[in-house]
């Protein structure tokens, strides 16, 4: 098949970039979706996506080609999911730990709430927010795995050292959520500094999360190992199963995250250190 590029890689990826980027920032501002009954932001994630299809179109890539292999899909989730299962059982016994050390039992909860840097103060156990939560947030690995991993790697890779390119991909990720703590600053949930640490913290939790899963791609040769781990991660350790205490729920959320992630980060360096290793 022969390419169709008109533009070096890296404007490709730039352009994609802002043009999602543009669109986020419209609903978290504008539409602010996850304030209806959706409770989500979900519609830039759907634009996302189309944006990636006809971006597959112009250069003549096909889903295929950027990690979204048939042959693969059972397995790659699977492992995905089990890695992410195993590094948040882990996470969510230290943030219960910790409570307990302090002298403020907690225990678990599983019920539907939207991710809010300020506290959720939605909870909602009917069947069908569950159903919405796992269908809303599918659509949500599929854009940024499709883009961040599957698009920018894929086209990055073809005139840079892979490192450099997820490294590149993985920044783009990091700039991409922050738009959460300047929504909150912006409507006066956040002081000015709050902003700023919250969101150089977004670039590195989320960069962090992003070298991973660029590694997972290259140490399965597709994205659904990642895509399952980001789908765990979003789904069940964030929107489904709270630790709640006497002082209300998820007090120590982002810590559990950032707990979870280090060490499936540890995990997948090991195992990319140790292939790249024997194959040298």
């Amino acid at each position: 098949m022969v390419r169709n590029i008109k533009c070096k890689p890296t404007n490709i990826c730039m352009i994609i970039f802002m043009l999602c980027l543009s669109v986020r920032f419209v609903e978290y501002f504008l539409i602010e979706t996850d304030k209806t009954a959706i409770g989500e932001n979900v519609l830039h994630k759907v634009v996302g996506i189309i944006f990636l299809a006809l971006a597959l179109k112009q250069i003549n890539l096909s889903w295929r080609d950027i990690g979204f292999q048939r042959n693969s899909f059972v397995s790659g989730i699977l492992k995905g999911l089990l890695l992410g299962s195993v590094c948040f059982a882990v996470s969510f016994g230290l943030e219960l730990a910790i409570f307990i050390l302090q002298g403020n039992p907690a225990h678990l909860e599983i019920y539907i709430s939207s991710f809010s840097l300020t506290g959720s103060q939605m909870k909602n156990t009917d069947f069908v927010f569950f159903l919405l939560c796992v269908l809303f947030n599918i659509v949500n690995v599929w854009m940024e795995e499709g883009v961040f991993r599957g698009l920018f790697l894929k086209t990055l890779s073809e005139t840079k050292p892979f490192m450099q390119a997820n490294f590149i991909a993985a920044f783009l990720f990091g700039i991409w959520h922050i738009v959460m703590p300047i929504r909150s600053y912006v409507n006066g949930e956040m002081s000015f500094a709050a902003m700023v640490l919250m969101g150089i913290g977004y670039i590195i939790l989320a960069g962090i999360m992003g070298i991973k899963w660029g590694l997972l791609y290259r140490i399965t040769g597709n994205l659904w190992a990642g895509l399952g781990d980001h789908l765990f991660n979003n789904t069940v350790a964030t929107n489904m199963l709270h630790v709640v205490s006497q002082n209300g729920a998820d007090e120590l959320q982002i810590v559990r995250i950032m707990a979870a992630q280090i060490i499936s980060f540890a995990f997948v360096i090991a195992i990319h250190t140790y292939r790249t290793t024997n194959v040298r």
